[in-house]
């Protein structure tokens, strides 16, 4: 081969040897045709497995092991991540959570003050959809303090409403049965009216809720109407733009480090810790929402961080 003839020529020339130079270990198996494949294929499909890279890679005669592709993958700052989870957002939910990002830029701190935010969030009595991992030896798995212990049926949970504004925790009510927009009304009667004046807010102040059929019905509507509480407009399958969402993560967090060992418990532990959320935490949360806003106009009514 003239190209052979050439590269010793050229090595000859460039070392003054044509001996195999000593180097820092074995050449990889990844030619950088090889490596363009990969990269190219990730980026397009970021769901692809490295046995399926693998598979990729054999048919054009390149045989590397799967951790070798994802060492490599690394290599190029591409790391292996479970997705994170976030609402389906159509096209109609992407342009109303736009308008509204926009229409609410430049509101005063003092609407955001006396808004009162709500929602509800389901307690389990075990914090199942939490990853967890234990240290231990081989062939200990089943040893008591390396299990988790479950429940047929998931073991309980209580559903809760709950309301907070920039200067404080309002009211929190445990759901019993299912809940329908009579249940919900009944709910808005007894707490929304205590919170707002537990919480000083102004004669201005405006109620949040998502758009939860229960919370849309026409009967709803009527009594929110009747009772004279003016509503938020709100974009569907936004949980990024209720900052309520981040007080369900405390309350969750300081209600399961109580290891609740029954329903009542966990009814208990829920009214007991969302009384103890700290007002100032509720203040920042409020100082800092039009970053929220910022965020959705910033990705286009897309997916934001929060």
């Amino acid at each position: 081969q003239r190209t052979t003839v050439r590269a010793i020529i050229h090595k000859w020339r460039k070392h003054g040897t044509v001996e195999n130079l000593p180097r820092s270990g074995r050449p990889t198996k990844i030619t950088p045709r090889a490596q363009r494949q990969l990269i190219q294929e990730v980026t397009k499909d970021p769901t692809t497995t490295s046995k399926e890279l693998q598979a990729s890679l054999a048919s054009v005669k390149v045989s590397v092991h799967d951790s070798t592709i994802r060492k490599r993958l690394g290599k190029n700052g591409l790391h292996g991540r479970v997705p994170r989870r976030k609402p389906l957002l159509s096209k109609k939910n992407i342009k109303a959570r736009l308008s509204f990002a926009r229409k609410h830029l430049d509101d005063p701190q003092d609407f955001w003050d006396n808004t009162l935010w709500t929602d509800e969030t389901k307690v389990e009595l075990f914090g199942r959809c939490v990853s967890h991992y234990v240290w231990r030896k081989s062939n200990t798995a089943f040893q008591k303090k390396n299990i988790i212990p479950t429940v047929k049926y998931g073991g309980g949970s209580v559903m809760v409403w709950g309301c907070f504004a920039a200067s404080g925790p309002g009211r929190l009510a445990v759901i019993n049965g299912t809940m329908n927009s009579a249940v919900y009304q009944n709910i808005l009667k007894e707490n929304v009216r205590p919170s707002v004046c537990d919480l000083k807010l102004k004669r201005t102040w405006v109620l949040q809720q998502d758009n939860d059929p229960k919370h849309t019905s026409k009967s709803t509507s009527e009594w929110l109407k009747k009772n004279k509480m003016k509503t938020l407009e709100w974009p569907s399958q936004s949980p990024d733009l209720n900052p309520i969402e981040m007080l369900w993560h405390d309350l969750k967090k300081a209600v399961h480090a109580r290891k609740p060992s029954n329903v009542a418990d966990l009814q208990q532990f829920c009214k007991d810790e969302w009384a103890k959320i700290p007002p100032q935490r509720c203040k920042r949360l409020m100082a800092s929402y039009r970053k929220r806003l910022i965020a959705v106009v910033a990705a286009k009514g897309g997916p934001t961080s929060y």
